[in-house]
């Protein structure tokens, strides 16, 4: 196995000039740097480097004085986009833990799940979330749980007003039962001003097991060491650095930190003495929009489909982007639709990356000045990237399974030996499971997902070229294909789309599609939907649109 598994416990040393070894360095170096300048701002309250850096020794100092956690114990962290989080992240990785991100809409079957599997034995979660983790927890190794509530690192008078809000107006905080839960408040205020001690890790110790998202079999945990996750932040810092130093004064943050594209940009920001304003919930549009009148962008995180939601309202358009330096998308194929839109609206380019969790994530994006729309660029520095075909490396322009290796690739999975070995080749290349090609220009395009692509008669079909297509529509929001069977052709093209015109209809769908693309790639049946169902980070989950499409209410709970 040792010689199956690239190494995972070193930064080359030209993108480290500072001499990194663990996340918690880099907050050091940014609280020396930066100290008092604004770090990370949610619900009107932004916590300074200086602040963040108190929190979250108050935070490492309980976990080391009040519970038995050692170094190397897993703490699942549960939150929404709330400042408590770079907190609880940072004070743990200070006490020498490892983090286990969770997404804050799983089921409690999914929570039990992933803490089984990680065998976490802290819990930091949401009020609103606690009734499900009451259902659970006696199955799982978790005995310390600290609870928060959104106003906890507010002023009395607001932290009062938003909490009972979220309590008794929204009544988002069902009844729960956690005997021995310690408000993650209470914690914070008894160590206040104290220094942890120090916990030595190496760059090859786990900071996180990043769970992936599960959409193609049961979710595993990759292991991202401390190297993986510095080198990724400064590949991510190198590649971005053509856009101008002011980038990051003022980021929009709204997808979440528990996914590792969320993640991983908000230590690029905090590394660069950026300011990170996050956004609790992206999908109140309307709500998300009134925050952004609030702030003069110079930055915007985001992926297609949050990109064409906000664009498609008025209210967005009237807004001040002259600042905006920087947007990148990330999570799920960019349109050509949803990138002309962006920057018709914005003035901004959009910079395609490419990654995934097992990455940390990034592992090609285009280049400031030099995007080109339906390719993600080119490999971020230090990262090698092949085109795999049945075990031989595929010519330019002949599609194959994208295959990478690199300071930012995994250890591997969580206790999962065979599936380790079973995504990597010989020559240590982690296999993505993605379509990809090499373009003379020496830009990477994605195809597909091996798993997604869908076999017209022998052809094979890439879905995203058609919701490309599709999407390009002057009457559509936005569209999924996924292949169904179908008794003549083995599988045929079925496409959902939404629609901002009552009236369009499925032949003028078709006729769209038979001006643009071959035959047998033209979908079969089209399916009109109000709303398509997608991950908590807004990525269209083409494996729900296999079975009957859910409720609108059903679709709050998708994770």
């Amino acid at each position: 196995m040792d010689g199956q598994i690239p190494a995972a416990d070193s930064i080359p040393a030209d993108i480290n000039p500072q001499g990194f070894e663990t996340i918690p360095d880099v907050l050091a170096y940014a609280v020396a740097q930066y100290k008092d300048a604004p770090a990370f701002t949610s619900f009107g309250r932004t916590l300074s480097f200086s602040e963040l850096d108190r929190l979250s020794a108050a935070f490492a100092v309980y976990l080391q004085q009040e519970t038995d956690l050692q170094p190397g114990d897993r703490i699942a962290i549960q939150l929404p986009n709330l400042i408590q989080y770079p907190v609880v992240v940072y004070g743990a990785l200070r006490a020498g833990l490892i983090v286990v991100n969770t997404n804050p809409l799983y089921t409690a079957a999914e929570m039990e799940h992933q803490f089984s599997d990680s065998g976490a034995r802290a819990l930091v979660i949401h009020k609103s979330m606690a009734h499900k983790a009451d259902k659970i927890l006696h199955n799982t190794d978790i005995k310390h749980t600290f609870v928060t509530q959104v106003g906890d690192l507010h002023g009395f008078v607001k932290r009062t007003l938003l909490n009972a809000a979220v309590k008794y107006l929204k009544k988002m905080e069902p009844k729960y039962h956690l005997p021995g839960a310690i408000p993650l408040r209470a914690a914070l205020l008894k160590f206040h001003g104290e220094t942890p001690k120090p916990t030595y890790r190496k760059p090859g110790d786990i900071a996180a097991l990043q769970y992936t998202g599960g959409t193609t079999g049961v979710s595993k945990g990759a292991m991202l060491t401390h190297a993986n996750l510095l080198a990724n932040m400064m590949q991510l810092q190198d590649r971005v650095s053509g856009v101008g130093a002011a980038w990051h004064d003022q980021v929009i943050s709204p997808l979440p930190l528990y996914h590792i594209y969320a993640f991983t940009i908000a230590q690029v920001v905090l590394l660069s003495g950026g300011h990170s304003v996050l956004i609790p919930n992206p999908r109140d549009i309307d709500g998300f929009v009134k925050e952004l009148g609030n702030w003069r962008p110079t930055g915007f995180i985001g992926l297609n489909t949050l990109f064409v939601a906000l664009c498609n309202k008025d209210a967005f358009k009237t807004l001040d982007f002259s600042p905006l330096k920087l947007t990148i998308s990330g999570g799920m194929a960019l349109t050509h639709a949803a990138a002309d839109l962006w920057r018709d609206t914005t003035g901004c380019e959009i910079i395609e990356g490419y990654g995934l969790t097992e990455t940390s994530p990034a592992v090609c994006a285009n280049e400031p000045g030099a995007v080109q729309i339906g390719t993600i660029g080119i490999p971020v520095i230090h990262t090698d990237v092949r085109i795999i075909k049945d075990g031989e490396e595929q010519p330019i322009d002949e599609p194959g399974e994208l295959c990478v290796k690199g300071p930012q690739v995994m250890r591997g999975y969580w206790q999962r030996e065979q599936d380790t070995r079973d995504v990597f080749t010989p020559d240590g290349f982690f296999m993505t499971g993605d379509i990809a090609l090499c373009q003379p220009d020496g830009r990477f395009r994605i195809v597909d997902r091996a798993k997604d692509m869908i076999i017209v008669s022998g052809f094979n079909v890439y879905p995203n070229e058609v919701e490309d297509v599709v999407a390009s529509h002057p009457d559509v929001i936005e569209c999924a294909a996924v292949g169904v069977e179908d008794t003549v052709s083995g599988e045929a093209v079925k496409l959902f789309v939404v629609s901002k015109n009552p009236d369009l209809n499925r032949e003028e769908i078709r006729d769209w599609c038979k001006e643009r693309l071959t035959r047998y790639k033209v979908p079969k049946y089209v399916e009109f939907a109000d709303e398509l169902p997608k991950s908590n980070v807004g990525k269209i989950l083409r494996r729900m649109l296999k079975q009957p499409m859910p409720t609108l209410d059903q679709l709050d709970e998708v994770s």
